[in-house]
């Protein structure tokens, strides 16, 4: 009997050859969760395992089909895949080659569109405290929408209706398909880098989640959060929301409502000027006449009407003060004689000179120094001997 032997690569190709001729195994269907998710981000590739309550399958996604995929896979994320089974001859392991991928249980999109949600709103761009004010009075107002579709002739109408001072700088994009995200974000560089406007408008018209998934772009999110310029939302209708909304500076419900939100009302402004203008007139008014009033009252005045009768009054001050003054003075120069003879009396008794008109005298050395004691001269000094009215020259002769 003859034996054939095979090498594994023959047995290997063999299985391939006859699973890959089973059209049942060409186009399956599977529903299963996520185990062992591995992102290659150089190539692009998924490899992941789906598993259920029993068993569990090798699964791969080349990058091709992988970004067409909204959301992000996750392990534990239960979804349905359509794929072809086949055998990876290298290794001899069956696995389903995935071609495209649904969670199960909600839509692709909606899916894409929480993930990313929640992403950003942990990074904090939604936060309400680094969304710039708007302008009250721009100058310039820049709009991005489609220029096919009516959104920005409505936006136009009501800018010209309600502030036609301020301009509009326009810059059509897509609003809708692959490509729609990318020159909206480039739009928005453009107008902040050149400082084209005030003020932004990002709007287009109701649709579907698909018709509006390009403002739900990552990259177009970061943009709007990055723009110096405040950014107004405008997309779809008052009840779809987009990322967009969530992180631009203010979000309209509509595109016509975002021209309303941007620029004043010229009618009230102007009736607000009025108001004004009444008010300023009349306090204006009211304070001529309350001047008159104390003019009038002021030239009714004698002292006003007759200068002077105000002089005289004056005169007269002035000479009741000057009257006072000198009684003031007599009575300080009184005073102070009073005190002037008592303290020269103090005085008079305690001179020297009194004493000396008495019969006293003051003997001094020829350096003026009083002689006390005969101790302080000596046999044939000179001396001076100080009387009331001059000195006596003398010349010692003995001490006793």
């Amino acid at each position: 009997m003859n034996i054939s032997v095979l090498t594994i690569s023959q047995l290997n190709l063999y299985i391939k050859s006859v699973m890959d001729g089973d059209t049942n195994l060409e186009n399956v269907f599977l529903i299963g969760e996520i185990s062992n998710f591995t992102d290659h981000y150089q190539s692009g590739h998924l490899y992941f395992s789906l598993k259920d309550e029993k068993s569990l399958i090798k699964a791969m996604m080349f990058s091709g089909f992988a970004s067409r995929i909204k959301f992000r896979p996750e392990n534990g994320m239960k979804v349905i895949v359509r794929g072809r089974v086949s055998v990876y001859e290298p290794s001899g392991v069956y696995q389903v080659y995935v071609e495209d991928m649904q969670p199960e249980g909600s839509g692709a999109l909606n899916l894409a569109f929480e993930q990313l949600k929640e992403k950003l709103l942990k990074e904090g761009l939604f936060d309400e405290q680094r969304k710039k004010p708007l302008p009250l009075y721009p100058a310039k107002v820049g709009v991005i929408t489609s220029d096919t579709g009516a959104v920005f002739w409505d936006i136009q109408n009501v800018m010209k209706r309600r502030f036609p001072l301020a301009e509009i700088v326009f810059q059509p994009t897509l609003v809708q398909g692959e490509n729609a995200s990318d020159q909206i974000a480039k739009a928005i560089k453009k107008f902040n880098r050149y400082s084209l406007c005030d003020v932004l408008i990002i709007a287009r018209g109701g649709g579907s989640i698909e018709d509006l998934w390009a403002f739900n772009d990552e990259f177009l999110a970061r943009t709007i959060a990055d723009s110096t310029i405040p950014i107004v939302s405008a997309v779809g209708h008052e009840t779809d929301f987009t990322i967009c909304d969530f992180v631009a500076d203010f979000r309209a419900p509509t595109p016509s409502a975002a021209a309303e939100i941007v620029v004043p009302d010229i009618k009230k402004l102007i009736s607000e000027i009025k108001y004004i203008y009444s008010y300023m007139s009349s306090l204006i008014k009211f304070k001529v006449d309350d001047y008159r009033k104390c003019m009038n009252d002021l030239t009714r005045c004698s002292t006003i009407s007759s200068p002077s009768i105000l002089l005289e009054d004056k005169k007269r001050l002035v000479d009741f003060l000057l009257l006072k003054l000198k009684l003031k003075f007599t009575e300080i120069l009184s005073q102070n004689k009073e005190m002037f003879i008592m303290l020269s009396g103090k005085l008079d008794a305690m001179s020297p000179l009194k004493l000396m008109s008495s019969g006293y005298c003051v003997a001094v050395d020829n350096k003026n120094k009083v002689i006390s004691s005969v101790a302080d001269v000596n046999v044939n000094d000179k001396i001076s001997v100080i009387v009331s009215d001059g000195k006596i020259l003398c010349e010692v002769k003995n001490r006793y």
